[in-house]
């Protein structure tokens, strides 16, 4: 399962953009929706579809094409790209992909933040090398 923070906005091409689930709750006359963390409520979801999953949601039609059970088996601990790893709340965990297959590409950096100090040997390195 691939993990990042919460803060993903919508994907390449806006075709689709990925959406945590926070809730599942019936309405009134028993219609069950779901809430996802940027604010939408959709009606009539799957059945499967739990708190933590993700879904895939079509952005033209407005409607939910897959879905990603957040599932003990799906999650490992976080590794970034650098080979630090890393704990966090459940909260700040989004899935990303099911198995070790991305449905999204991670930007040049692989979502990976350097310190300030890191940023600034990386400069002095690629500096030294156009001398």
């Amino acid at each position: 399962m691939w993990v990042a923070p919460c803060s993903i906005g919508h994907l390449k091409g806006n075709e689709f953009k990925l959406c945590k689930v926070c809730s599942v709750q019936f309405g009134q006359k028993g219609i069950p929706y779901i809430n996802t963390y940027d604010g939408r409520t959709i009606r009539y979801p799957d059945p499967l579809i739990k708190a933590n999953d993700t879904i895939k949601l079509d952005l033209d039609t407005k409607k939910i094409t897959d879905f990603i059970k957040f599932d003990v088996g799906n999650v490992v601990m976080v590794m970034d790209a650098t080979g630090h790893e890393f704990a966090t709340r459940l909260g700040n965990v989004f899935t990303l992909g099911k198995g070790s297959k991305p449905w999204v590409s991670l930007p040049k950096s692989k979502g990976i933040k350097l310190t300030i100090i890191e940023e600034a040997r990386k400069r002095q390195v690629a500096l030294a090398a156009t001398a």
